[in-house]
């Protein structure tokens, strides 16, 4: 094996090994034959592959590598959905950013590669032929790979039913922002190419069999696939695509469709270890997404008492060593549960180094903190019980100090079925009650639910903008608007954006994020992407809090971020260099994210208050 298939190998490896989704058991002997649709995803694998060995031929900078790469990513975006499915480390890398990529196994970074990558290449050039090439070479590798898998995993309902429904997802969070495509913007393009080749399958595996069992629903599907269709076709400038018209009136109708087929069919068993509620009619109701998934093992599925618990703990500051610091010290409800400071004070008095970011929706992220230090909810309490500048308790040592309430005794009763003596059980309750406080049903989700129609000219040109041009929701991905990476929600996404130490843009902040775990250049200035949702209420922005006003970080943006401004940032990640946005677009940015906020966001509150008053 030679130097470069061995690399190839290694890489794939890696890859492979890591957030394989889980198999399941199939029930059904009967039904629907699967192999014409296997067949189908094999097929177009196959055309990418040797679509791949064509590009590999022709100049990087020619008008034949454009109308070539069109046609790999034609046929790829045909075998994604199972493709992905079946290996959603390597299908991500086949399609994902053109970054470098750090290898925690090796400590080693490579050049970036994948579609992306080969994107950049030949339609922003700056690369010679030779490099071309080899990003050629190890794009097809991935999907060699890929091709493997389609050929030797049989399709099955359960498969094909989950991989649809990432598919979908993708066409919002991916396909139409941008972020498939961030420099061609074929992605509006290929919103049709997948839903016509939802169809295709659709029609090669259970169309028959809906027929049979409910006419309506398959006219129904049929109609609303050629709408949409012919609505892309009609709209291809990705500029000007209207985003809010194209999910609230056109795709919306195929993913309630998709729910209805799912359950007609009768083959679908059922999940509830996926990022989805996979009954949702859309993705923009109250329950799309499955906290349960986002949960460490040991804390799924709460129960009414263990939050009532977790409330009542989250505002005693008999929980600190020094009896003057609660979890609601820095995360008030009144302030969507963040603080509207720049930076709290520790136990001592003195500001702490970073702003607190809000509580709510935090339960759908996969690394806490700005710097991604606790990789769970669980663990990001553990770390505030144990920082000496925070409660400095022990994790193991019961605070006893919080029985001095009686009621306390109840309340363990009720929860844990007993009175308890570790700390454990306190981050326990904790954060059963945090990951109870979620909202959905905002202006936004309320409009793009069709339950009404009230977004302003300006709120619909900044959805269009954050999903389109202004490239914000290639790092706030929809609908969650955080950095938690759809569809299979595996990581949540860190980005070098070069925020500066004052308002007065001049400096660098000095503070490096990320670079603690691994001390390595790439990762110097990196933080976590936080929602955008209820932003209204949680000003000031960013790590330092260094932005009083959204108007403040449209602007940040629009110049290029720290890059823009002239700092010294060689692994900036922004997908952009200046927006060049003008005054109307940055305030309708800012009257979009608006529309993010839930009506009040008491309503969490509320919901939360039902639980605490539990007999």
């Amino acid at each position: 094996m030679n130097r470069y298939m061995f690399f190839i190998f290694f890489i794939i490896l890696i890859l492979s090994c890591k957030n394989r989704p889980k198999e399941f058991v199939e029930t059904l002997d009967d039904g629907p034959d699967w192999s014409n649709a296997q067949q189908y995803y094999t097929d177009h694998i196959t055309e990418a592959i040797q679509l791949m060995d064509s590009l590999s031929n022709v100049k990087v900078d020619s008008d034949a590598a454009k109308v070539i790469f069109g046609k790999v990513r034609k046929e790829f975006k045909k075998a994604e959905p199972y493709a992905s499915y079946l290996n959603p480390q390597v299908g991500h890398r086949a399609n994902g950013p053109a970054l470098p990529i750090y290898l925690e196994d090796t400590g080693k970074v490579m050049n970036p590669f994948g579609l992306q990558k080969i994107e950049e290449s030949i339609f922003e050039g700056e690369v010679s032929q030779a490099e071309f090439e080899k990003e050629v070479r190890l794009t097809k590798g991935l999907m060699n790979n890929l091709q493997s898998y389609i050929t030797d995993k049989k399709l099955t309902p359960q498969r094909f039913f989950i991989a649809t429904h990432q598919q979908l997802l993708r066409i919002i969070s991916h396909s139409i922002s941008g972020f498939d495509t961030p420099v061609s913007h074929l992605g509006i393009q290929e919103t049709g190419i997948s839903l016509e080749s939802l169809y295709e399958v659709y029609q090669k595996s259970i169309q028959s069999l809906i027929r049979d069992r409910n006419q309506q629903l398959d006219t129904s599907f049929e109609k609303n696939i050629q709408n949409v269709v012919t609505y892309v076709k009609n709209n291809p400038d990705f500029d000007t695509f209207d985003r809010y018209t194209f999910i609230r009136d056109y795709l919306n109708p195929i993913t309630r469709n998709w729910v209805d087929i799912r359950i007609e069919s009768g083959l679908w068993e059922g999940v509830d270890n996926l990022p989805f509620n996979f009954e949702a009619p859309t993705f923009f109701e109250g329950d799309s997404f499955n906290p349960t998934f986002f949960t460490a093992v040991t804390f799924r599925n709460p129960t009414a008492e263990k939050i009532a618990l977790g409330k009542k703990l989250f505002y005693d500051p008999n929980l600190s060593a020094g009896k003057n610091m609660s979890c609601v010290t820095c995360h008030t409800p009144e302030k969507a549960f963040a603080d509207g400071i720049v930076a709290n004070n520790d136990n001592s008095g003195n500001p702490l180094q970073r702003n607190t970011p809000t509580l709510i929706n935090s339960v759908f992220q996969k690394s806490f903190f700005w710097d991604g230090r606790s990789p769970t909810l669980r663990d990001q309490i553990s770390s505030v019980f144990n920082n000496e500048k925070e409660f400095a308790s022990n994790v193991h040592q019961f605070s006893t100090d919080i029985l001095q309430d009686s009621t306390y005794n109840q309340f363990f009763k009720d929860a844990f079925g007993k009175m308890s003596t570790k700390n454990t059980d306190i981050i326990k309750a904790i954060s059963s009650y945090v990951s109870t406080l979620n909202a959905f049903n905002s202006k936004f989700d309320r409009n793009m639910r069709g339950e009404v129609a009230d977004f302003t000219a300006s709120e619909k040109l900044g959805m269009n903008l954050f999903m389109g041009k202004a490239l914000c929701a290639t790092c706030h991905f929809m609908p969650l608007t955080n950095g938690t990476v759809p569809p299979f929600f595996a990581e949540t996404e860190k980005e070098v954006i070069g925020v500066p130490d004052t308002a007065s843009n001049g400096q660098l902040d000095d503070d490096t994020g990320f670079y603690w775990r691994y001390n390595e250049e790439l990762h110097k200035g990196m933080f976590k992407t936080p929602t955008v949702r209820n932003a209204e209420f949680t000003a000031p922005y960013m790590h330092n809090g260094v932005y009083g006003t959204l108007e403040q970080v449209m602007d940040f943006y629009n110049k290029g971020g720290g890059g823009g401004m002239g700092f010294d940032l060689e692994h900036q990640t922004l997908p952009f260099d200046e927006l060049n946005l003008t005054d109307e677009e940055q305030k309708a940015l800012v009257a979009f994210v608006k529309t993010l906020s839930d009506p009040d966001v008491d309503d969490v509150k509320e919901d939360v208050q039902v639980a605490s008053t539990l007999p």
